[in-house]
């Protein structure tokens, strides 16, 4: 099922967090953060929507760390039910598409939760001082990518909050399949 995120929360702060990394790292949230701000993802390895714009996340995350804007990727899916998921799946799919960014394993899924995260991909943006900018879509993609020539909402918002320090105050909420919380 589709699932659409809040719009941003404009200031709300980036929480902090220390995940594990597929390269080996344990990475923190100021380790991730560019001089200009920070990008976070919550993506996965099986979900469609992610799958059909992982390519233009690897373009839009490379054009950003030009801006000054550092980005990370984190994985909150239960691995149990979603094997795909996994953190050895996750090391696999971030060598064969040569990851730019950290791609993180929440396992216990505290991170996703302190976000606000719902869905993949679920993108935040935030400013030099850490405060919420963007909380919206990639682009008019869905399960399938949108035309090559599709306006460019996230690196186009990420770009003005590196330039000006805040985001556009019209955004499109980003949609995706719900994260896969574990049960209880």
């Amino acid at each position: 099922m589709a699932l659409q995120p809040p719009v941003c929360d404009f200031g709300i702060p980036a929480p902090d967090f220390s995940l594990p990394g597929v390269d080996g790292k344990t990475w923190t949230r100021d380790d991730c953060k560019g001089e200009r701000g920070l990008l976070v993802m919550f993506i996965c390895n099986h979900c469609p929507y992610v799958q059909a714009v992982r390519d233009r996340i690897l373009r839009d995350a490379r054009e950003l760390a030009a801006l000054g804007i550092g980005c990370v990727a984190i994985s909150s899916n239960d691995a149990n039910d979603y094997p795909e998921d996994s953190f050895e799946n996750m090391r696999q799919v971030a060598e064969e598409h040569d990851f730019p960014f950290p791609y993180l394993y929440d396992a216990s899924q505290a991170v996703a939760q302190a976000y606000g995260a719902v869905c993949t991909p679920d993108f935040f943006g935030y400013n030099a001082e850490l405060a919420l900018q963007y909380r919206g879509r990639l682009d008019a993609s869905r399960k399938e990518a949108a035309p090559p020539d599709v306006r460019r909402d996230l690196f186009e918002g990420m770009k003005q909050v590196a330039l000006t320090g805040a985001g556009p105050t019209e955004q499109i909420p980003s949609m995706g399949c719900s994260i896969k919380w574990r049960t209880a």
